[in-house]
């Protein structure tokens, strides 16, 4: 991939664009605190050819979601569920939306 690819990729909200310093940065966490969600499996980083971590923005949304019920009082593992929970509750009522007919009429 050239760098005029990855810079078209920048839109995408999947593309781990960001490392795990800036991530972690960037939701005001620790990078602990986004070892411990990959530990959980609430998200899973890709990895650069040299290792490292990096994230996309749809998994800096999740991280940070898991940070503010953490912040809560909410345990690690719980706020892992709920967030899982509620992403499966999100991606439901867009399947839903997009099986309705568009013309609500039709369908009587």
């Amino acid at each position: 991939m050239t760098a005029d690819d990855s810079f078209g990729r920048l839109d995408d909200d999947d593309y781990p664009a960001y490392t795990m310093g800036r991530a972690a940065e960037m939701i005001g966490s620790t990078q602990g605190f986004l070892r411990a969600i990959g530990e959980a499996r609430l998200i899973t980083p890709l990895r650069s050819e040299g290792g490292h971590r990096r994230y996309s923005r749809y998994q800096l949304r999740i991280a940070a979601r898991a940070r503010e019920l953490v912040d809560q009082g909410t345990p690690i593992e719980a706020a892992c569920r709920i967030v899982i929970l509620e992403e499966a509750q999100r991606i439901n009522a867009q399947y839903r939306r997009a099986a309705e007919p568009a013309d609500p009429t039709a369908a009587a």
